[in-house]
């Protein structure tokens, strides 16, 4: 990238555009480049990669913050957020996108289910380097602050670096003051164990919530899981081309 000239940076998230978590990553990108914000008009977690398209879609001009940054209220899903922002608000391709800073972990399966990345993997499908930053605290007070000079330095290596094609980063942030360093490591192999709260309403309709304790199945070292849990920043290179490469050879010889 040429130094003289200011990134233009893409900027939304999962939580909705008045989360504190992406009013923080708003703030620091403001330092780094040109902004806009095209971000859910409402909570969107647990959406993964769902995309709007047996309704309508708005996608508005909104002032939340002061600022120079250019801003997007949209009716639709993180991904839905993306997609019009290319074809539609910025008609060409921004320089970078930034997803998050999400309220509460993406690390392990975390990133199958999340809006927050599935708008960081929306972007890398079009060929824009992208990240998704997460905080493991899902307060909705959550303190952003230690995490504004850690985020600066990662996208400013993403933007003198670049990105290979089909990959873009999940960083996660532990829940503390104190960071011990980055570590970047593959995503930790867990699940969760699932239960549904069966409940009945007013009327004697049953209906249920979903209730689920996250399990790590992974005893190495090497894992974002393990690294989160020793207060180091975990940083895991995701790719979005799901084929099982290795398992090919192996599948021909069924047939």
């Amino acid at each position: 990238m040429n130094n003289t000239q200011r990134p233009l940076i893409l900027v939304t998230n999962d939580d909705g555009i008045t989360a504190p978590g992406i009013r923080t990553l708003i703030k620091v990108m403001t330092k780094i480049g040109d902004v806009v914000v095209i971000a859910p008009d409402s909570p969107q977690s647990g959406k993964g990669h769902a995309i709007t398209i047996d309704s309508i879609l708005t996608c508005n001009p909104i002032n939340i913050d002061e600022g120079e940054q250019v801003e997007y209220s949209c009716s639709g899903t993180p991904a839905d957020c993306v997609k019009i922002a290319v074809n539609e608000i910025l008609n060409k391709k921004p320089d970078l996108c930034v997803s998050g800073i999400n309220h509460g972990s993406n690390s392990s399966i975390n990133v199958v289910y999340s809006g927050t990345m599935s708008a960081a993997i929306e972007a890398g499908i079009e060929g824009i380097p992208a990240i998704g930053f997460s905080l493991l605290d899902y307060s909705w007070n959550a303190d952003f602050s230690s995490l504004e000079e850690h985020i600066e330095k990662i996208v400013l290596k993403v933007l003198n670096k670049g990105l290979p094609d089909g990959i873009v980063l999940n960083v996660n942030f532990p829940k503390t003051n104190t960071f011990k360093g980055i570590k970047v490591c593959r995503q930790a192999r867990a699940n969760y164990v699932e239960e549904f709260d069966k409940r009945s309403n007013p009327q004697g309709k049953e209906y249920y919530w979903l209730t689920g304790k996250f399990t790590n199945l992974d005893k190495g070292e090497d894992t974002d899981v393990h690294a989160l849990d020793n207060n180091y920043i975990s940083i895991v290179p995701v790719q979005f081309d799901l084929t099982a490469h290795h398992f090919i050879q192996n599948l021909n010889g069924w047939f």
